[in-house]
């Protein structure tokens, strides 16, 4: 039997080193983000996508966000509810030790002042969400 590979938690965040002027609500919307594209792009797995059928369609219609998914979720973010594919970007970009993401995220969001503070809105989403983009297209042509 394999080990899960745990990608992120929001209960890791807010029960470290986390603003006292925010809700912990926040820890939840760097994770949702990348969710989000994990969705628009098709990179769940089947559990997921059975388990989440409903919230799928209201994300993609933009009726409700990455975060609210992720928290449905309880803020756990594992290897079992994205495909291979998404395993594989997850594990280069994602990773928090040797991925990139957090790095481009605090990039796109610098005059924040940490990376709990930025909203969860549509316009911060599609700002992130170019990034990856470039970075998954970079990452599937080497």
């Amino acid at each position: 039997m394999s080990d899960i590979v745990v990608y992120d938690k929001a209960k890791y965040h807010y029960q470290g080193e986390f603003p006292n002027d925010i809700s912990y609500d926040q820890a939840f919307v760097h994770t949702g983000m990348f969710l989000g594209w994990i969705i628009d792009n098709n990179l769940f797995s089947e559990e997921f996508k059975e388990e989440t059928q409903i919230e799928i369609n209201k994300f993609r219609q933009r009726d409700i966000s990455g975060t609210q998914i992720y928290k449905i979720w309880d803020g756990v973010l594992v290897d079992d509810m994205l495909n291979d594919e998404g395993n594989k970007f997850a594990k280069f970009y994602f990773d928090f030790e040797t991925g990139l993401y957090l790095k481009d995220y605090e990039e796109i969001f610098q005059n924040i002042d940490t990376l709990y503070h930025v909203n969860d809105n549509w316009e911060n989403y599609f700002k992130i969400k170019e990034v990856i983009d470039r970075r998954f297209k970079e990452y599937k042509s080497k």
